[in-house]
């Protein structure tokens, strides 16, 4: 049987390719700062390096954590009636 690659071998069945040849422009930035324009094959627009933590300074390794997973916020003290005088509010009471 004759294999013909022409235009209508692709309508009639899938494209036979494992890798398609469009690349995208995008930035990398490393870890320390500098960037590297590179051709992608996700259509995206940056790029980062994960950053290695093991490298950084412990004050730094730390203030990263921080800011990554902040405090659960303080759970507000409730209002009570006890200290509120109900006199002062009477007129607006209907009878």
């Amino acid at each position: 049987a004759c294999v013909r690659s022409n235009s209508n071998r692709a309508a009639i069945s899938h494209l036979h390719r494992q890798l398609y040849g469009r690349l995208y422009p995008v930035l990398l930035i490393n870890t320390d700062g500098s960037t590297i324009r590179l051709r992608y094959h996700e259509p995206k627009r940056i790029l980062m390096l994960p950053l290695d933590s093991s490298t950084l300074p412990e004050a730094e390794r730390k203030a990263r954590l921080r800011r990554h997973f902040p405090s659960k916020p303080k759970a507000k003290k409730e209002e009570t009636f006890e200290g509120i005088d109900l006199d002062t509010y009477k007129q607006f009471w209907k009878k």
